[in-house]
């Protein structure tokens, strides 16, 4: 008897697990990549990058800078979604670094911690350059095939 309970518990668990991976998506994309990029990714890593232009005073502003830490690595997730990720390798690889950069970022501006956001612009800098949106490595947003929105203002400063 308890066998057969166990296995008929087995069988709805297996049963469950497949209609959850037959479950029709639920995300919903919005935005293109281009208003990704200059809309999110660009002004949230830019948030990083230029972080000394304007450090964080109190707790308002690294609530902010936390806040813009948190929709970058969330956008890492987006890039991978359905339909968004240009191939399974390098795409998803950067994404991931993405994420992980975003969510570093995340837990320095939890602490308040300058130095170690100042430490994500050379990493965080290696994923811009090599992300593949951009047909030659991205130096500049003008380097890239995407167009410049007139609210997101050109910020000198690292490669991009």
């Amino acid at each position: 008897m308890r066998n057969l309970a166990v296995r008929l518990m087995a069988g709805a668990g297996l049963l469950a697990m497949a209609a959850i991976a037959q479950a029709p998506t639920t995300f919903q994309p919005v935005g293109n990549m281009s208003q990704l990029m200059i809309d999110i990714i660009y002004p949230t890593s830019d948030s990083i990058f230029y972080v000394d232009r304007d450090p964080p005073k109190n707790q308002h502003e690294w609530s902010l800078l936390r806040g813009q830490a948190l929709m970058m690595a969330e956008s890492g997730n987006l890039l991978m979604m359905a339909g968004r990720a240009r191939d399974q390798e390098n795409w998803i690889k950067y994404s991931k670094i993405l994420i992980d950069l975003g969510n570093t970022a995340f837990k320095a501006a939890q602490a308040k911690d300058l130095d170690g956001i100042r430490a994500l612009n050379d990493p965080l800098n290696d994923v811009c350059v090599n992300c593949q949106i951009c047909p030659i490595s991205l130096r500049s947003r003008s380097a890239c095939n995407l167009p410049i929105a007139s609210s997101a203002p050109h910020l000198p400063g690292p490669a991009r």
